[in-house]
């Protein structure tokens, strides 16, 4: 498989885990869904992207899938969804633009993927495609606090650093840096049961780390 089909496959699935993460992240009972899809509205005669925040973690490994807009902005949810267990399914985005953030980590190593979605060009009133784009990818990211358990109160505040093989840094865009902490704290929330960035309709949310303003 080349690079290029790597990044096309990714783009449109998400991080390509090796078989023994996935199932260790079954076993461990954490379920994030990086599945992107394209629903057509019917009274809005439009097409929409279709996203579900989930994920969570247990002390050794954490796995975290959520969205924003293309400037990183948070989103309202659709509505929240309740889960059998925890780890699981968080909240419905509907948006005409999606940008994807999906964290997978291992005790202090962390993958980071962030992927452009939106409805392609439609030929002759057929359904267009959904067209998928990588716009971030590091592997092997080291953050040194244990957000876990020990400095769970810095959950949302930081993010792990990144490094090309030969040791120079990669730097997470500047417009995602909060959507990345916000996963950050989600790959690392123990039985996770709540949405770490998207938000809902009307509402303010605070998020972990932040104090609510008097």
């Amino acid at each position: 498989m080349t690079h290029t089909r790597k990044g096309r496959d990714e783009a449109r699935q998400g991080l390509t885990l090796p078989q023994r993460a996935l199932r260790r992240l079954s076993q461990l009972g954490i379920y994030g869904r990086a599945v992107i899809s394209l629903e057509h509205q019917q009274l809005a005669h439009r097409y929409v992207v279709r996203g579900i925040e989930s994920g969570g973690a247990v002390e050794e490994m954490g796995h975290y899938v959520t969205f924003c807009g293309e400037k990183g902005e948070p989103l309202f949810w659709l509505q929240p969804l309740d889960s059998v267990g925890l780890n699981g399914v968080h909240a419905v985005v509907i948006a005409s633009t999606l940008v994807r953030v999906e964290m997978f980590r291992v005790g202090h190593t962390y993958d980071l993927l962030i992927t452009h979605h939106a409805p392609g060009l439609s030929d002759n009133g057929k359904r267009p495609p959904l067209e998928s784009k990588v716009l971030f990818r590091a592997l092997e990211g080291y953050l040194p606090l244990d957000l876990a358990k020990e400095h769970k109160d810095r959950r949302g505040l930081v993010a792990p650093t990144f490094h090309s093989r030969s040791g120079e840094p990669i730097v997470i865009p500047a417009q995602f840096e909060s959507v990345v902490r916000a996963t950050a704290a989600g790959a690392n929330c123990l039985g996770c049961c709540h949405s770490h960035y998207l938000s809902p309709r009307g509402e303010v949310t605070v998020k972990e780390g932040e104090k609510a303003e008097p």
